[in-house]
């Protein structure tokens, strides 16, 4: 079963790009929706029995293989003119995450003793991640309860958004935000440049395979770096020394131009797309409990709709925004996933970024928000 499964996580990715070229619903929503769409029904199908194990051990495998695929084709100097709005947007989405926990707790203060701890962890996975909400409990001592109550929430409340930013948030913030300048586009396989590739098919799939043995080279070094150096594999450190080494790489042209690199790394995302789905299990809504279910939901809306008034404020446009808002609320896993619904490659590495310095201050500000808020 575990095997079938394995095949199933792989292998859908390839129909949902095929039927993205032939079907015209697929092409109007994205394979990046079909896939996950398709996940969650299959983690929901009564009696199909798949594995919570299976599908994190793929999931965590596509990542750190996707993004020095994505991050081999970067041009570094003109990702460093963006510095400034990203870094902004960054500083502008912890502050929203922080301000909204600590208003949704205030205002719940009296449902629950453990509000100000629910509060930091939720600053430490809207600025960071899920090790870093993992690590603020951890301090707080948390109840097991509520730490389980709390990431099945996240887990749901979040799929929402997700599916908000890869289908119709563009859209609608460009109603009140500038357009990004002059995009990098997502290639989907079409025109001269398709044509071009699939007229070398040896030298396109001869790219693949060595840009693939480039990004598992990267993906050996940076876990056994690690483990030789920290005792183990650490998810943010492991992630940070990938993306470097894949933005070193890319200053070499040969490496730069390897043909079928970006697919092979947009295919990987896919996967990753198909095995998260079929983890949001919608059985376990009715055990999450009303009230952790509305403080998750209050604190992402809020802090969302914050970001995005005081980017607003700011002037920044709109790609912008909503990769960084995917990057401290999501983190690095879901950059790819984003920015290809977005169409915009150049959000790549600002995301990855953004989302490695969220990680690097999450915990940080959980605990800090936490502490202040401690009655």
């Amino acid at each position: 079963m575990a095997l079938l499964q394995v095949l199933v996580l792989v292998g859908f990715p390839a129909l949902a790009l095929l039927g993205s070229r032939h079907l015209k619903p697929v092409a109007w929503v994205g394979p990046v929706v079909v896939c996950y769409a398709v996940g969650i029904l299959l983690g929901n199908l009564p009696g199909l029995g798949f594995q919570t194990q299976v599908s994190l051990s793929v999931s965590e495998a596509a990542v750190p293989l996707a993004i020095p695929l994505l991050l081999f084709a970067t041009d570094v100097p003109r990702w460093s003119r963006l510095a400034r709005s990203t870094l902004l947007s960054f500083g502008l989405a912890c502050v929203s995450a922080m301000v909204s926990a600590s208003v949704v707790g205030l205002a719940v203060a009296d449902r629950s003793d453990e509000w100000w701890k629910m509060a930091g962890m939720l600053v430490g996975v809207y600025t960071g991640g899920t090790a870093n909400m993992n690590a603020v409990g951890l301090a707080l001592k948390v109840r097991e309860e509520t730490f389980i109550l709390l990431n099945t929430a996240d887990i749901v409340v979040c799929s929402a958004y997700l599916l908000f930013l890869v289908t119709v948030a563009q859209r609608v913030v460009l109603s009140f935000l500038p357009r990004f300048p002059n995009p990098t586009g997502w290639d989907e396989g079409s025109g001269e440049e398709a044509q071009r590739a699939s007229g070398l098919t040896w030298v396109r799939a001869r790219g693949m395979v060595l840009s693939f043995l480039l990004a598992a080279g990267i993906v050996g070094v940076s876990v056994g770096a690690s483990m030789g150096v920290l005792g183990g594999v650490e998810a943010p450190a492991v992630l940070l020394l990938i993306t470097t080494l894949a933005l070193v790489a890319s200053f070499r042209p040969e490496v730069r131009h390897l043909p079928g690199s970006a697919a092979l790394g947009d295919y990987a995302l896919l996967v990753f797309c198909v095995a998260v789905g079929t983890l949001a299990n919608a059985r376990q809504l009715q055990e999450t409990g009303l009230f952790v279910f509305g403080f998750c939901a209050g604190v992402v809306v809020l802090s969302v709709a914050l970001h995005f008034a005081l980017a607003a404020l700011f002037r920044i446009d709109a790609d912008t925004v909503l990769i960084t808002s995917t990057a401290t609320i999501f983190g690095p896993a879901f950059i790819g996933p984003v920015a290809r619904a977005l169409r915009n490659r150049e959000l790549v590495v600002s995301g990855l970024t953004t989302g490695l310095m969220g990680f690097a201050v999450g915990t940080y500000l959980g605990l800090a928000v936490a502490w202040l808020l401690r009655p």
